[in-house]
């Protein structure tokens, strides 16, 4: 028979659905064109809005947002990791340059003393 088969909340919860990957779908190329994410978190983000992983769009975009501020974090701290080892290798650089500095001179005084 051409009816559907399953109760009436079922079939439009199914319809549902497939209407709101669209409204994600077009969100998420929206979001791609105007460069507010790359090609490789709108593919994992297009897969989990395939996969019906995000309730609805605002949802989704909460998701953006929070992945994007974890990235940018992620790279502050990196940029201070970085910070602070250039900080420190100069800060050796100059102890071993000093030490053999004064290494320079204890020789020196050391050669005057046996020439005597």
């Amino acid at each position: 028979s051409t009816q559907s088969t399953g109760s009436s909340g079922i079939n439009a919860e199914y319809g549902k659905q497939w209407y709101q990957r669209r409204v994600r779908g077009r969100l998420l190329k929206k979001y791609r064109e105007d460069k507010k994410i790359d090609k490789h978190m709108y593919h994992e983000l297009y897969v989990q809005s395939k996969g019906n992983i995000f309730k609805n769009k605002r949802v989704l975009m909460e998701h953006i947002h929070k992945k994007k501020s974890e990235a940018a974090r992620a790279k502050a701290l990196q940029e201070q990791a970085d910070a602070r080892r250039a900080r420190s290798r100069a800060t050796q650089e100059r102890k071993a340059a000093k030490t053999a500095q004064k290494q320079a001179l204890y020789m020196n005084i050391e050669e005057v003393a046996e020439e005597s």
